[in-house]
């Protein structure tokens, strides 16, 4: 089980990498990530969180430490209403699965949530309710798998050897 962190719409990469930090260490960036409006975030998210948020999350510039800064801080999985487009394919790049989800506003901050990727199933064991999610492709799914799309290419590397 994981904690679900329910953000709302608009989501930056500023508020997920604030731009004033990026000279920062990645692991020191990510002890800022969405302190502007969760100061404690950082300190109390734990390895296999969730995080649910509204329309357009990760909008802004492309800068890939948006990403990075989550998936260092252990979030296993993004669901939102909608992503922005390098945010997404950043995530995915990294090994951090995101899913278009319309059910947001039905998921409280703190439920205890439980995914299934493989299975495409999204239970939340404090409401009782479960969601069929929309699976990622295969050829995504073994990026995420691998850790993400550097270790994916080493590995065809290495096979192909």
């Amino acid at each position: 089980m994981a904690k679900a962190w329910v953000f709302g719409e608009g989501i930056s990469t500023d508020l997920l990498a604030p731009g004033n930090k990026l000279k920062l260490s990645p692991e020191e960036l990510s002890r800022h990530c969405l302190t502007a409006i969760r100061p404690d975030f950082p300190a109390l998210v734990a390895p296999g969180d969730i995080i649910f948020a509204g329309r357009n999350f990760g909008q802004g510039s492309s800068r890939e430490q948006a990403a990075v800064s989550l998936k260092l801080l252990g979030v296993s999985a993004i669901f939102a209403q909608s992503f922005a487009r390098i945010f997404y394919r950043n995530a995915l790049n990294l090994g951090l699965p995101v899913f278009d989800f319309p059910h947001v506003n039905e998921i409280s901050e703190g439920d205890q949530v439980e995914i299934d990727l493989e299975g495409g199933r999204l239970s939340n064991s404090s409401s009782q309710k479960s969601y069929t999610i929309e699976p990622l492709p295969p050829e995504l799914m073994e990026i995420v798998n691998a850790g993400g799309l550097i270790n994916f290419l080493e590995n065809q590397f290495r096979g192909a050897a």
